[in-house]
């Protein structure tokens, strides 16, 4: 496995890939890797000839300074994690190899930014585009991954591949829990013990809503959500929605066509939680 540090370095490595044919894929991180992450690196196994893994924690998407200070670092882990599932090449970047200039470029990704996170993370959104074009300038890959749980942040990527016109294809892969049902994240290890036993409850709640939806309408099954999840005193429903699988548009009526899928953030604490779950 490589480790480089710099564009000019990692730039050579991957034309010698690319002359050589070879069928580049992606897993763009912030670090601090869980079996999440390993399961989108051995999926880009199974369909690319070389897999690259960057670890950058980007502070163009923290709009909480805080959140940003505590975010964690475990980089020599990290390393470790991904020479077990075969990872070709770690990207680990300073900001300023990233950022030599401020990126000032603002995006627009008109509806599907300005719901669910968008509002609650002012300029979030800008900060992944940001970075991961950025990332996606350097490494140049022929497939990106991303985990589902991030589910409206792959419909941005999504948008700003197409407003960019790269060619890169993709790639979204399933949500990897924790036995007791708890989407893997990083922020997890930041919860505190009480805080880890409530988590679960989320997933719990979401996979029940799944099953009663059709004896209620859809802002009473919203109105259900929040309140089983917040009868657990230890955590906080910020929102959750009922969305279209493709457009994000949110729904009204369970009569409107197309897949739906429940989005929600929870605080665990200090600690927000996202996930979702398809119908």
């Amino acid at each position: 496995m490589e480790l480089f540090e710099t564009k000019e370095k990692i730039d050579s490595y991957i034309k010698l890939c690319k002359q050589e044919g070879k069928v580049v894929g992606f897993v763009p991180t912030m670090g601090a890797l869980h079996d999440g992450h390993l399961s989108l690196v051995k999926q880009a196994k199974k369909c690319c000839d070389v897999v690259a893994v960057s670890i950058f924690v980007n502070p163009t998407q923290f709009n909480d300074p805080k959140d940003l200070e505590r975010y964690p670092r475990t980089l020599e882990n990290d390393v470790k994690l991904l020479e077990t599932v075969g990872c070709d090449i770690v990207f680990a970047p300073t900001v300023k190899e990233i950022y030599p200039e401020p990126d000032t470029r603002q995006f627009n990704f008109g509806y599907i930014g300005d719901i669910m996170e968008g509002p609650k993370r002012p300029g979030h959104f800008n900060g992944v585009a940001q970075v991961v074009s950025r990332l996606f300038d350097i490494i140049k890959p022929d497939k990106a991954f991303f985990g589902m749980k991030d589910f409206q942040q792959i419909a941005i990527i999504r948008s700003m591949v197409s407003q960019l016109g790269y060619k890169i294809e993709i790639v979204s892969c399933p949500i990897i829990r924790e036995s007791d049902g708890l989407a893997m994240s990083s922020r997890n290890r930041l919860l505190t013990p009480e805080h880890r036993v409530a988590a679960p409850h989320i997933h719990k709640v979401l996979s029940e809503a799944v099953n009663i939806h059709n004896t209620m309408s859809v802002n009473e099954l919203k109105e259900w959500i929040i309140k089983s999840i917040n009868s657990n005193t230890l955590l906080e429903v910020e929102y959750v929605e009922i969305v279209d699988e493709i457009s994000l548009k949110i729904t009204e009526d369970w009569s409107e066509p197309g897949n739906k899928v429940i989005c929600i953030t929870v605080y665990a604490g200090e600690i927000r939680l996202i996930d979702n779950i398809k119908f």
